[in-house]
């Protein structure tokens, strides 16, 4: 199984003494990632610490890569600076022995921010971009080894990305402060489930894909 970092509260340590201070103009309009690490920072609202930059960048990859999109480390980065541009986020710099650690946490400002689009947007409908289904859309034009091979594949994909979701959920525990992403990772490892079941359905008709 793939090795997957620990998602714990315990990574936050306190630190007091944040910036307060709001910028003055909010944009309208953030990226969907924007929001979604706005999202990722409040999933720990009773401790005051805040992540790194590397701690949230860990944490999407334990969360967001299995919905959405992980944004690569560079983009958390940029987007972090631009959400503490605009008050989103409050920073803070503390002393870690001869370097200092920057921390980031959600604001008041932010908070109210995520909130709103929140409440007041409705998620578009999910594009799906299924690889597998596309090449099944031309299966006539291939063997059947073919087919069963690709089927194979994502079978064995599946396995490991189940694997993988399971450790993160067994870290979520039931831990009522983390009972949202808790039920994104059921629905998540309920997803691979029935995708399973439909590759392994497709296997035993084999040539039937093909027409």
């Amino acid at each position: 199984m793939t090795s997957h970092p620990v998602f714990s509260l315990d990574v936050l340590t306190s630190v007091p003494n944040w910036n307060t201070g709001y910028a003055k103009d909010v944009p309208s309009a953030l990226s969907t990632t924007s929001y979604a690490l706005l999202g990722l920072l409040t999933l720990d609202p009773h401790d005051a610490a805040g992540l790194t930059g590397y701690e949230l960048k860990q944490r999407c990859d334990q969360t967001l890569r299995y919905y959405w999109v992980s944004p690569a480390t560079s983009q958390v980065y940029t987007e972090l600076a631009r959400l503490a541009q605009n008050g989103l986020v409050e920073v803070t710099d503390a002393p870690n022995g001869r370097r200092s650690t920057r921390r980031y946490a959600v604001s008041e400002v932010g908070r109210t921010h995520l909130l709103e689009w929140l409440e007041s947007s409705e998620p578009a409908f999910p594009v799906l971009k299924h690889p597998v289904a596309l090449r099944l859309m031309f299966a006539h034009m291939v063997s059947p080894e073919h087919v069963q091979r690709w089927l194979d594949v994502y079978i064995a994909q599946l396995e490991e990305r189940t694997a993988e979701l399971r450790g993160v959920r067994e870290m979520l525990g039931d831990d009522p402060r983390l009972r949202s992403p808790a039920t994104v990772a059921d629905w998540g490892l309920a997803y691979f489930a029935s995708e399973r079941a439909i590759a392994e359905d497709l296997r035993e008709v084999g040539g039937d894909v093909q027409g």
